[in-house]
């Protein structure tokens, strides 16, 4: 299937995982810090290249780096590269974190990783690659982050709601801390099903008015306020540069 967006398509039909919320949330949602003028990013687990393409697009100094360990994925978004306004700015690898050696080192570092630690496998074996973390682990995501990341760089995730206190004391254990974290509900009053968060090596982040604070910068968000599934506003602001 193809979907279209504001300046850019993306066909996910060879991949296993398919454009989703979790992805787009990442795109629009997280904000790099450095100074630089040039930053590299890199997207791990990739599939379709939703949020590479999300990124190339906010941010015209960044060139991209996408990984997968699926090579159907990395021929789709190679396809999806090659279609857009970037595609001199993007690249897709097909590679495991685990076995990744590049020439440099990365200023944010972006996934939306397998989570379904514990479900059942799923039949289709590169669907359950894909939503599985039998493949990547929460460790080896964080370890080897921390192998490519920029010492001042930033690394975003999104994951399932009960991943925060285990992946917020794994990532510590490395030295990476939180410095901005989003807790996001489906509707107004239900508990969150997902957190978007951004981890550092300095325990500082800068907040809106721009100045310096010692501690995570938390919020909230929630997709919908009705029972029809419409878009709340909050989610509409947010991705209102990529959304028709």
């Amino acid at each position: 299937m193809s979907f279209r967006f504001k300046q850019f398509s993306v066909d996910d039909s060879r991949c296993a995982m398919k454009v989703g919320t979790d992805g787009v949330l990442l795109g629009a949602w997280l904000s790099i810090t450095t100074r630089k003028k040039k930053i590299a990013v890199l997207d791990i687990g990739t599939g379709s290249g939703l949020v590479a393409l999300m990124l190339a697009q906010r941010f015209p100094s960044a060139t991209i780096t996408a990984i997968d360990i699926d090579n159907e994925a990395i021929l789709q978004a190679s396809s999806n590269f090659a279609s857009s306004p970037w595609t001199d700015r993007l690249n897709a690898i097909n590679v495991p974190l685990q076995d990744f050696l590049p020439d440099e080192h990365f200023d944010l570092i972006v996934s939306n990783p397998p989570y379904f630690v514990n479900s059942l496998k799923n039949p289709d074996a590169a669907r359950s690659t894909a939503r599985h973390t039998g493949s990547l682990s929460y460790e080896d995501l964080i370890r080897h982050s921390n192998r490519l990341l920029d010492p001042y760089g930033s690394l975003a995730l999104v994951l399932p709601a009960e991943a925060e206190e285990p992946i917020i004391s794994l990532a510590k254990s490395y030295d990476f801390y939180p410095i901005q974290l989003t807790r996001v509900s489906t509707r107004r009053g239900k508990e969150p099903k997902r957190i978007l968060v951004t981890f550092s090596k300095e325990q500082m982040y800068y907040c809106e008015q721009g100045a310096l604070a010692p501690e995570c910068y938390t919020t909230s968000l929630c997709l919908s306020h009705s029972a029809d599934g419409r878009r709340s506003e909050e989610y509409k602001e947010l991705t209102k540069d990529f959304y028709l």
